[in-house]
């Protein structure tokens, strides 16, 4: 699979829609830009722990482990249940400001939560599984393709989250972002519900 497919790829699913991005986006309109990209650098982190194990093999192995894989598919819907329904429950119409630079922020509980939404996601370790087998083979050469195509990839969801983030707390958009921040909160949570239920019953 040539490089330049790859790329454009990887920038499909990145910008895609799914539940890092309504994670993104509820953290940054919640706690400020500074949470959204703590959040974004979460993923991104969790994007190296799947390349990792892609380039090892172990999510061959998991996949082929019906108890394991389960384990982990129902870890990741939990989850994202869990992180739905917290924040249906806690949805708040008062109307504060988002903060760019919002003090307070518990930078560990955001990266945390970045972290464990994608690296608990069966989807995405299938994903760079199913790309890692065609770019990695016994030829040196090709493995050092696929740890640049790894790297490419963990920027890449840095960068795109990032953006999310930076944007959605940015003035233009703050006025219109509170008047409807409760409906966005339970909109976002029934987002991360869904996808959690999702990802329990699909086979």
């Amino acid at each position: 699979m040539e490089m330049l497919s790859l790329a454009i790829l990887g920038l499909l699913i990145v910008i895609s829609p799914g539940a890092d991005f309504v994670l993104v986006l509820k953290n940054s309109v919640n706690q400020g830009r500074k949470a959204g990209v703590l959040t974004a650098i979460g993923v991104s982190l969790a994007i190296g722990v799947h390349i990792s194990y892609s380039m090892l093999g172990v999510s061959y192995l998991i996949s082929q482990n019906e108890l394991v894989f389960s384990v982990v598919r129902y870890a990741g819907a939990a989850y994202l249940i869990y992180l739905g329904l917290a924040s249906i429950f806690s949805a708040s119409a008062e109307l504060e400001p988002v903060a760019v630079g919002k003090k307070g922020i518990n930078a560990l509980h955001c990266l945390t939560q970045g972290f464990l939404c994608n690296v608990l996601n069966p989807k995405t370790m299938l994903f760079f599984f199913s790309i890692f087998t065609q770019v990695i083979s016994s030829d040196t050469s090709n493995q050092h393709l696929a740890l640049t195509y790894g790297l490419y990839m963990c920027v890449l969801h840095g960068l795109w989250f990032g953006t999310v983030a930076t944007v959605f707390t940015s003035k233009t958009l703050q006025k219109h972002l509170l008047r409807i921040k409760k409906r966005l909160n339970q909109v976002c949570g029934a987002g991360l519900v869904t996808f959690g239920a999702v990802l329990a019953i699909k086979t």
